[in-house]
Order: structure tokens, then sequence, then C-alpha cells
């Protein structure tokens, strides 16, 4: 598949609790064989302290360029295998997302990683982040502050219920690209698929209705298994899933409670999804499945957006 060729890692200039993101960065870089560009945030100096600007600039890139090498030598790297490093600065006079997602149109970034924010209780993003996921054009690599594993564990969340073409097409990226970063880590793929029929309950047990109840377990497992078809359909497009290394769930529930309540059992280090929403495409919002499920993350998410995507924020 189509590898990243133009990495954005986004950096708080005064602050950098975690350097998770950076080490995925600079790993995909330098797998790819690609420069990668650091976007440096930074709030401008007040008109009463003028007079240590150059101090000021000094000691930001004093310590850019400090927490990059001592991130580097943490990851054992030689000299020869260090990443080309592009530095852009941006001061804080427009919101952090507006400064991130201009500078990804302004150089067509394939990708933007930065560190996540998370809430005081340490699962779900703080605003930036959602931000990001809402209106960011290319994929948001949010990287959850933990030791990074050898073998990458990633589940991939997928619905083979595509009500368009470009659901299709972002469930087939979302597969090929977490299949991808599985054998570039050596690590174990987990496919997670929910389905369900929410009839069910009204159907058993309303007295007026009296459905029998084979009619309604044939009607529970018709919807399992068009389901799995569909899901077997759409894997179908991408290789084969029963590769030693990758599994299948096929999970019945509603996605945005089943897929939390997997992932508190079978941890995992990066979890790759698609945001959807209901109201079509252009400039959309992320959908209230994809919301909730965000909300409930304690792992590293990677998110992607459907072709034709197109953000609110622009150059003009």
């Amino acid at each position: 598949m189509q590898t990243f060729q133009n990495i954005l890692y986004l950096k708080h200039a005064l602050k950098q609790a975690s350097t998770t993101g950076l080490q995925q960065a600079l790993r995909l870089a330098h797998h790819n064989q690609v420069p990668l560009t650091v976007l440096a945030l930074y709030p401008d100096l007040p008109l009463e302290q003028i007079t240590y600007r150059d101090a000021y600039w000094s000691a930001l890139y004093e310590n850019a360029e400090q927490l990059l090498n001592t991130t580097q030598a943490q990851m054992g790297w030689a000299e020869a295998e260090w990443v080309e490093i592009k530095w852009h600065w941006a001061n804080l006079n427009l919101p952090a997302a507006v400064s991130t997602v201009k500078q990804v149109l302004r150089s067509g970034h394939d990708l933007l990683i930065k560190e996540a924010e998370l809430k005081n209780n340490g699962i779900g993003f703080k605003a930036l982040d959602m931000t990001l996921l809402r209106k960011c054009p290319c994929p948001v690599w949010l990287a959850y502050p933990q030791p990074i594993a050898a073998n990458w564990r990633i589940a991939v969340a997928i619905n083979p219920e595509s009500r368009s073409m470009e659901e299709q097409q972002l469930s087939i990226r979302l597969l090929q690209l977490a299949q991808h970063l599985a054998e570039q880590s050596t690590g174990k793929l987990a496919i997670v698929s929910c389905w369900d029929y929410p009839f069910e309950d009204y159907l058993r047990y309303n007295a007026r209705v009296n459905v029998p109840h084979e009619v309604v377990l044939k009607n529970v497992l018709d919807t399992q298994n068009t389901h799995r078809a569909l899901l077997e359909d759409l894997l179908s497009h991408v290789g084969n899933p029963l590769a030693a290394n990758q599994r299948v769930y096929h999970l019945r529930g509603i996605a945005d409670k089943i897929i939390p309540q997997w992932l508190a059992h079978h941890p995992i280090d990066l979890l790759v999804m698609g945001t959807v929403a209901r109201s079509g495409i252009k400039g959309f919002l992320m959908g209230n499945t994809a919301e909730n499920i965000v909300e409930e993350l304690a792992t590293s998410l990677l998110a992607l957006k459907p072709e034709g995507f197109v953000s609110t924020i622009t150059l003009d």
C-alpha cells in the first residue's frame, strides 16, 4: 500500500509531557525514508518583555533540538539513522488547531502525529485533540503516553455496512493501513466489527406483538450472517484475513459500547478507525459512534477520514 510520504509532528514549544508520538514519527519517517516536519507552536512574549526576545528564541530552539537529540538517543539510533528534520515555528496568535490545519493544507501533509492530551482520568482526549480529529484533513495519530512495544498490538474497527462508496473505500484503507503497520512492526492485528439486531427484545417480550421464538431467532441469525458475509467480502479486498498475525472479532452489540469494553480486556498499542458522519462528507463532524468510542479510549488512536472530506479551516 502507499506509505506516508509527508509526515507532520506537532509540538508545543514550551511543554512536552511525553515523547511517544515523536518516537513514532521518527520511526515512520525512517522506515519510509522521508524527512519529518516538526511544527512547533510557541506563545509570544508580552510587549513589556520584548528586550528578552533573542534569549527567548535561543531557549526555544535549544530546547527543541535537545528534545530531538535526547529522543533519538533513547531510541538507540546511530547518527547514520537520524531523520532529516524540517522545522516550522508558528506563533499562537491563532488557535493551535487552526495553525496546525493550515500547515497541513499549505504543505500537503498526509499524516499528523502529536502527543495525546488526556483528560484528568487518563481516558479520552482534550479539546485540541478532538478539534484535530474533527477538522484536520489528513489522518491524525494521537500517541498515548506509554512505552512503545517491540511488536505492536494493533486493532482496526470496521463497519462493513457502508452507506456510500466513500465509506467502503475508507474501510478498505483502514484495513490496508492497519495490516501494513502490523507487518512493519512484526506485530499482531485484531480486526473488530460489531453487529446487532436491535429489535430482538421488543419482539421477544412484547405480548402484543407475540412473535414466535423461532422467528425471532431466525431474524437474529440472518442479521448476523448477513453482516459476517459483508465483512468477509470487505476483507477479500485486502488479502488474507486469516494470516498468522491477524484475528477477526465479530462481536454482537452497539459499536460505541462494545469496542471500549473489548479494549478493556484486550490491551492494544494502537486503535485504527474511521470518522464518518451520516450528514455527508464535506466538512462533516466525527459522528456519534466515533465520538463515543474516542471518549472512552485509553490508548493511541490513528483516525482516518473518507476521501472528499474538506476541512472547515481554510488557507484564506
